[in-house]
């Protein structure tokens, strides 16, 4: 009798909930790609965490680094060289790993948030709240995206919190379609029909069915997001607009494309940082396109058949 009694229906639902996390662990170790993917990243994440340790900040100073030879090309003192002012190229990309993952991050928090809130508003209460939210996130997807971006960044003091909120506010349109589209779907279905007969609210329909079941779609957003946000960022530094106090991998090809490595052909200038914004922006991708098939039933069917 007390064995029936302890398996009540919450117990029953994170049983389930751990056979699927199990079950979509044991699917993500057999993708090779996306395993590959996580591995990169979880490789970055590392070595950003711990860049006070392999390289000392003041390898990023032109004063500290009077001393060093400029242009000086990969050598057992400076295994990246040093640019047009004699700072370590090596402490830049570790450093630079830093900014441009906490930027990636931190607007992709923004971003799917925004996006979150505005899709499950529009696609749950409908009429007049659904018809607001969509004209303005037309709004937002008529204007071009980098353009506006660049504008903003532009009027707004250059620094890492604002471009931050410059991509996060910028990116959201597309995250909010999406799920919107599938709030339209989870809110017609029998088990919600039955939560509203039997009295819920509408904070309870949210939290319990709709936020769950769009919860996939989310994490999905999330690993997508991400590289877009490190390209924008990229993307602006290079244009002048980033933060002037910080190293980022955009930071430095700005400064490498200034300082003119590429006439002198001091590959080792620009080529670490672009090497590394490729292979985070592919690493996410990668996990991310796993990570999907994992959460997508339809995906993954298509995959089997393959």
């Amino acid at each position: 009798m007390s064995d029936v009694a302890s398996y009540s229906p919450r117990t029953a639902a994170w049983a389930r909930r751990r056979r699927s996390f199990s079950d979509g662990i044991s699917r993500l170790r057999k993708d090779r790609v996306a395993m590959i993917g996580l591995v990169v990243l979880v490789g970055f994440v590392i070595m950003a965490l711990i860049a006070p340790w392999m390289s000392p900040r003041g390898g990023l100073s032109a004063v500290d680094s009077i001393n060093n030879p400029t242009w000086h090309p990969p050598s057992r003192d400076f295994p990246l060289g040093t640019d047009h002012l004699g700072r370590s190229v090596a402490a830049q990309f570790v450093w630079g790993s830093r900014v441009s993952l906490l930027v990636g991050f931190a607007a992709t928090v923004l971003t799917i948030t925004i996006g979150s809130l505005v899709g499950i508003s529009a696609g749950f209460f409908g009429g007049w709240t659904d018809a607001v939210l969509m004209r303005l996130t037309d709004w937002f997807l008529v204007i071009p995206f980098l353009p506006l971006a660049i504008v903003l960044a532009a009027v707004l003091d250059r620094s890492i919190w604002n471009i931050i909120l410059v991509i996060g506010v910028t990116s959201w349109p597309s995250t909010a379609r999406l799920i919107r589209a599938q709030v339209l779907t989870v809110k017609t279905r029998l088990y919600v029909d039955r939560a509203r007969a039997l009295g819920a609210s509408r904070p309870h329909i949210v939290a319990r069915h709709i936020l769950p079941n769009v919860a996939p779609l989310i994490l999905a957003s999330v690993t997508l997001a991400v590289p877009i946000a490190i390209l924008t960022e990229t993307t602006l530094a290079f244009l002048g607009l980033a933060d002037p106090t910080q190293n980022s991998w955009g930071k430095t090809l700005e400064e490498a494309f200034g300082a003119g490595a590429i006439g002198r052909n001091a590959w080792w200038y620009h080529f670490p940082a672009g090497l590394g914004i490729v292979a985070v922006v592919l690493a996410f991708t990668l996990f991310g396109r796993g990570l999907e098939e994992i959460l997508d039933p339809r995906l993954r069917e298509e995959g089997a058949r393959r």
